[in-house]
């Protein structure tokens, strides 16, 4: 299982954890593992093309990760988190 850290505007679907362990051999596996425990947390991270979305972040092991299918191992770490904006 991966690690999953999660930022505070998706615990709402998550009933407020934080973190959390989910399976898959990749970033949109483990996506999709979370998806069907926590309907709707996917679509917060990823759109209809399945890339992720502008103002998401995800990293594997503190590297950003900009591919759904970058590979994980039982001992990786994903942080996904919104990015800030402003001006």
């Amino acid at each position: 299982m991966v690690q999953v850290l999660l930022p505070s505007q998706l615990t709402s679907y998550t009933d407020g954890i934080s973190r959390l362990e989910a399976a898959g051999d990749c970033i949109g596996q483990v996506l999709d593992d979370l998806d069907a425990r926590f309907p709707g947390l996917k679509f917060r991270v990823v759109d209809e093309q399945d890339r992720i979305r502008r103002h998401m972040r995800i990293f594997r092991n503190g590297d950003r990760a900009q591919d759904l299918r970058l590979g994980l191992s039982d001992r990786d770490e994903v942080l996904i988190f919104g990015a800030l904006s402003g001006g």
